[in-house]
């Protein structure tokens, strides 16, 4: 039977999510569904979903796994309260830019310019 250990360690912040509600953010900023990410992992979909409902602990291997699939850090999958850097856009943005670059030029000009609008009157809101 392990021994159960002694030492009095201070709590730790975890803010107001869980380390599977982390991970479950992560993977849809990114644009995964479960099922893709367990594919690039190696695992199966339903530890994707345990992890993310915190039914299984995240071992430093799996947060390596998790982080090198999701295209982050691994600090980024650890850390309570870390803003997540968006180093590359989420795989649903690419899917629309591969969309509209696939466009005949005119219609290309058309959508981004419509996209501009939409941003300036974002922007003038804010």
């Amino acid at each position: 039977m392990p021994r159960v250990s002694k030492l009095k360690l201070p709590p730790i912040d975890t803010g107001q999510e869980t380390m599977g509600q982390r991970l479950a953010r992560i993977r849809k900023e990114r644009g995964f569904t479960q099922i893709e990410l367990a594919e690039k992992i190696g695992i199966i979909q339903s530890l994707v979903s345990s992890y993310e409902n915190d039914a299984l602990r995240l071992s430093a291997e799996m947060a390596v796994r998790f982080a090198r699939a999701l295209e982050v850090t691994t600090d980024e999958v650890l850390q309570p309260n870390r803003k997540q850097r968006m180093l590359k856009p989420s795989r649903k943005v690419l899917r629309r830019l591969e969309l509209i670059e696939s466009l005949p030029t005119h219609q290309q000009q058309t959508v981004l310019k419509t996209i501009d609008t939409m941003l300036k009157g974002l922007k003038n809101a804010s």
